[in-house]
């Protein structure tokens, strides 16, 4: 069964840049080294939320999401080189690396960041002002007496006597605020409303989505682990193979050195044949003077023939021989290249594992 990994983007948020990079986070033990993301290239996108005035930078792989970085005005994006440039997020408590294909790309990314972590800047300090001027004091207000824009005013209560007359409640009851300022303070309260209601429902959406998808991970905990065992025993039988393909290997010189033997044979027996060639020469000389050694010449012209025989022989063992060492050897080469492309997928479902545990975690204590 085949478990997939949403990430939800709200209706609100709009791409406004895209571009295309490969994507690293800072190993977290040690804080030195590059971890690749994505095995290619991957789309990297800005996003913009017109309701709440925030900049993110999002990046998925298939339906995982493998960066979700909130712009806030004290980043910083560094070019490391060329080609690669990162920022910090303190939030996710990482350091986030993208490499681009080229210098135009990342100019353009550094330009885009440095853009919208001003327009940030300035959306964080815009509503800060509306907070203040939403909570800040009337300034026909006494010093010691402060009206919150979403806390009416405490009307006037009647004497314990049950006269109209009002208890003086503050250090001077004739600097108590005008009908007006009340009035002025009334006028943010729908606003401030609407926008903590619109915060609420948004709020309770993302937590549907997040009890679902926890929901479905929760199911497929025992499926995922019973996945990590399998993983596990095919790893153990990998191992198992590559230590005996080690103690193969180990056999290679074993060849070597009987082809370097039969090289060795194959030296003596040219030497020895024309050893053998020289002294037919000098036996022909003879030949014709010494009618009795024509049987001496028919003996060494057989044993020539088989030597040659034999010499033939050798040489097709040999080229055999060779042709299964060129065998085991690319076989050898092509069961390596398959164990490493194994192991690279085992290492890759681990690292997925290992990251669906954090992001569980993280869900979990987000839920509790």
């Amino acid at each position: 069964m085949e478990v997939h990994h949403f990430f939800f983007v709200p209706f609100r948020e709009q791409p406004i840049y895209s571009t295309r990079a490969h994507v690293f986070q800072i190993d977290p033990n040690t804080k030195k080294n590059w971890l690749p993301t994505s095995k290619h290239a991957v789309t990297v996108s800005y996003f913009y939320d017109s309701t709440r005035n925030v900049y993110r930078i999002i990046s998925l792989d298939g339906t995982k999401a493998i960066i979700n970085s909130t712009i806030s005005p004290n980043m910083t994006f560094t070019k490391t080189s060329q080609k690669f440039g990162q920022w910090a997020d303190s939030r996710a408590n990482t350091v986030y690396g993208l490499g681009f294909s080229t210098e135009h790309h990342l100019s353009k990314f550094a330009e885009k960041f440095a853009e919208y972590k001003e327009a940030a800047r300035l959306a964080k300090e815009k509503s800060q002002e509306k907070m203040d001027m939403a909570t800040s004091p009337s300034q026909e207000s006494p010093a010691g007496e402060l009206s919150s824009p979403l806390t009416p005013v405490t009307p006037p209560m009647e004497n314990i006597n049950g006269t109209d007359e009002i208890c003086d409640t503050t250090p001077n009851s004739d600097a108590r605020p005008e009908p007006a300022q009340n009035a002025l303070a009334f006028a943010h309260s729908p606003a401030m409303t609407k926008h903590w209601e619109a915060e609420l429902e948004a709020l309770k959406g993302n937590n549907a989505k997040l009890t679902a998808a926890l929901l479905e991970s929760t199911a497929n905990v025992k499926q995922w682990k019973q996945q990590l065992a399998a993983y596990q025993e095919e790893a153990e039988r990998l191992h198992k193979r590559v230590t005996e393909l080690e103690c193969q290997s180990n056999q290679t010189p074993v060849i070597k050195s009987q082809k370097t033997e039969l090289n060795q044979t194959i030296e003596e027996l040219e030497t020895a044949l024309r050893d053998k060639e020289e002294e037919m020469e000098k036996l022909k000389e003879e030949l014709e003077n010494m009618n009795d050694l024509m049987e001496q010449k028919d003996t060494l012209t057989q044993k020539l023939e088989e030597t040659e025989l034999r010499s033939r022989v050798l040489e097709e063992q040999l080229a055999g021989a060779e042709q299964r060492l060129e065998e085991n050897q690319e076989e050898q080469e092509n069961f390596r290249k398959s164990l490493r492309t194994l192991l690279e997928l085992l290492d890759g479902k681990i690292f997925e594992l290992t990251e669906l545990r954090d992001t569980l975690a993280r869900l979990i204590e987000e839920a509790s």
